[in-house]
């Protein structure tokens, strides 16, 4: 992971943490490739993962470090999840990352998760919110004290203002447990309105990640993710995508796209020699 707050709590004594990347400003480029390395050592394979809003900085950082490594078993993975999204997302990783599953199938694997994670946030404002598109109508009702929004980024965008006969945006249809994160905004309609709307199986609260204000363009916010939090769920998840190795590295993938190299799946009849994969377990860095 990019960052400590992102880092979610394991969900039992198996789940292993997530290494930390640090941003330049906390880390010179040496130590950084002497980390990366360390954790190639250790592990075999890296799994980064980290959010679409982060420092470019940052991300010029991550590439510069594997090219310098000159490694095809670091996967740099840029996920278009609000930052909570992104934490329950990397936890998901972690807790497949003792599976038996190759590190190419954990890579691709978020691309699939990441369709079963509703994640958005209520509002008092959605004035700079450029995440989510936003009528103009919208924009100036946001302006109107006391307004509130429910937003839902992912997986489907959807926007609504909150009111006594306001139907919650439409949640999951299976079930998932409520990760809940409170801003400066003063609400429980998450608990008391979204919750049993979404027919949750429990609800959880964490701290809100550092970089959520700027993200939703604004602090008076409740942010929410929910997720499948069973590990023999997304195991039965990703095991019923069919695998193949990448065309390009050889990794194995599921899905469109190889999780290392980007390289998207080989059309049907068409495939290439690729280098046989590796296949020990992979570190889970945080964003």
């Amino acid at each position: 992971m990019t960052s400590a707050d992102l880092v979610l709590p394991p969900t039992d004594q198996h789940t292993p943490t997530a290494a930390l990347l640090q941003a330049p400003s906390a880390q010179d480029f040496e130590p950084a490739t002497g980390d990366m390395h360390l954790l190639l050592e250790q592990h075999g394979h890296v799994i980064a993962v980290y959010p679409a809003g982060i420092d470019p900085a940052h991300e010029r950082r991550m590439h510069a470090v594997r090219s310098v490594l000159e490694s095809d078993r670091i996967a740099l993975l840029k996920v278009d999840l609000p930052p909570l999204g992104v934490a329950v997302l990397v936890r998901q990783l972690r807790q497949l990352s003792l599976c038996d599953f190759s590190p190419g199938v954990v890579a691709s694997a978020a691309r699939l998760l990441s369709h079963y994670i509703h994640a958005g946030a209520l509002l008092s404002s959605v004035a700079r919110l450029d995440r989510v598109p936003v009528s103009l109508r919208t924009h100036a009702k946001s302006w109107v004290p006391g307004a509130q929004f429910a937003v839902l980024a992912s997986p489907r965008p959807q926007l609504v203002r909150i009111g006594s006969t306001t139907e919650p945006p439409t949640g999951p249809e299976y079930g998932t447990q409520l990760l809940v994160a409170q801003g400066r905004l003063t609400s429980d309609w998450v608990r008391r309105t979204l919750a049993p709307a979404w027919n949750v199986q429990a609800v959880q609260e964490c701290a809100l990640p550092a970089v959520s204000p700027r993200w939703w363009g604004t602090g008076k916010l409740v942010e929410f993710a929910s997720y499948l939090p069973d590990v023999s769920v997304l195991y039965q998840l990703v095991s019923s995508v069919r695998r193949e190795s990448c065309h390009w590295c050889g990794m194995e993938l599921i899905g469109d796209r190889c999780g290392f190299c980007s390289a998207p799946s080989a059309p049907a009849g068409r495939t290439h020699a690729a280098r046989t994969p590796h296949h020990t377990t992979p570190a889970l860095p945080g964003p």
